[in-house]
C-alpha cells in the first residue's frame, strides 16, 4: 500500500527491481498504475520476486545465459551486472599496486576476499595452512571482515597484509596472481579483472543461487569450485597449485573475461530510455 502511494506521488516514467521483496511491492504498485518496467536478474538463479514479476516487464536484464527456463525469452537481453568503474586496472601497472600494499614483487600474490563482511570458512582455511604460504614465499593480501579482525590481525607479517576492509579493491586485483574470493555479485567484478580465481559459493544464501552463479563459469573453465565442507582441506593446496600451473591459469584468465560485460550499466540505461521514446 505505501508503494502504491509513493509511485503515484512520484509519477515514474519506468521502474526497474533487482529482486527482494521491496523491489516486489514497488514493481507491482508500478505495474498497477501503468508504468513501464524491468527487472536485473544479477544471478544464475533467479530468486522468486523477479520470476513473479517477469511476465508484465518490459525487459529482464540477465548477468548469465540460459534464463529462458524462468523468465520469456523475448524479453530477456544479457547485459552483466553494473559495476563500480573503481574495480577496471585496465591503467593500473602491478609496480603501482605492489607499493600500494608494500608488496615484494619477486614473489607471488594471492588476494582473499570474503565480501565486505568476511567468510569464516574461508579465514579457517587461511589460517589454518597459513605455513605453507610462508614456506613458498607467497605473499597474502586478505581481507579477513571486520567481525574478524580481532582474531586476524594478529597474524599478519610483512609477507601477510590483513585488512578488515580495502578500498582501493582496483590495486588488490591488479596486485594479484590469484584470486580467492566468494561466488554474489563479485564475479562480475572477477569477469571484467580476468585474473585466475577460485571461488567458494556461500551456502547461506537464498535457494543456493551462489553455487549456481560458480556453476555458470565452472561449465565453460572459466573459474575453479571449491565447496565450505571442502575448504579446510582444499583450498590452500588447490591455490598454490593453482600458482604454479601456466596453463590453468592463462585458461582460467581467458575464459572468464567472456563473461565481462564492461557497459552494463550503459547498456540497462540506454534501453530503457529506447523503450520510452
Amino acid at each position: 500500500i505505501k508503494a502504491w502511494f509513493y509511485v503515484k506521488q512520484f509519477k515514474p516514467d519506468a521502474a526497474i527491481g533487482t529482486g527482494g521483496y521491496a523491489s516486489g511491492a514497488a514493481l507491482k504498485a508500478a505495474q498497477w498504475q501503468g508504468v513501464p518496467t524491468f527487472v536485473q536478474e544479477q544471478n544464475a538463479f533467479p530468486g522468486v520476486t523477479n520470476k513473479l514479476l517477469a511476465n508484465k516487464v518490459k525487459k529482464v536484464f540477465a548477468a548469465y545465459p540460459g534464463l529462458e527456463k524462468y523468465f520469456p525469452k523475448d524479453k530477456i537481453e544479457i547485459t552483466g551486472n553494473p559495476l563500480r568503474a573503481a574495480v577496471s586496472i585496465d591503467n593500473i601497472d602491478k609496480e603501482t599496486a605492489f607499493q600500494y600494499f608494500n608488496l615484494n614483487p619477486q614473489h607471488p600474490v594471492i588476494f582473499i576476499t570474503g565480501g565486505s563482511l568476511g567468510a569464516s570458512v574461508i579465514n579457517k582455511a587461511i589460517k589454518d595452512k597459513l605455513a605453507l604460504f610462508q614456506e613458498q614465499n607467497i605473499q597474502l593480501i586478505w581481507q579477513c571482515g571486520k567481525i574478524y579482525e580481532n582474531e586476524y590481525f594478529p597474524l599478519a607479517t610483512e609477507q601477510v597484509k590483513v585488512f578488515s576492509f580495502i578500498d582501493r579493491m582496483d590495486l588488490a586485483y591488479a596486485a594479484a596472481d590469484i584470486i580467492i574470493s566468494r561466488a554474489g555479485g563479485t564475479i562480475s567484478e572477477l569477469a571484467l579483472v580476468g585474473k585466475p580465481t577460485i571461488l567458494l559459493p556461500s551456502p547461506n544464501v537464498a535457494e543456493d543461487h551462489q553455487t549456481k552463479n560458480v556453476m555458470a563459469l565452472v561449465e565453460k573453465d572459466a573459474a575453479i569450485l571449491i565447496k565450505d565442507v571442502n575448504a579446510v582441506e582444499l583450498l590452500v593446496p588447490s591455490a598454490i597449485h593453482l600458482l604454479s600451473d601456466e596453463n590453468k591459469k592463462a585458461r582460467l584468465s581467458q575464459q572468464i573475461r567472456l563473461f565481462a560485460k564492461p557497459n552494463a550499466a550503459q547498456d540497462i540505461a540506454q534501453t530503457i530510455l529506447n523503450s520510452l521514446s
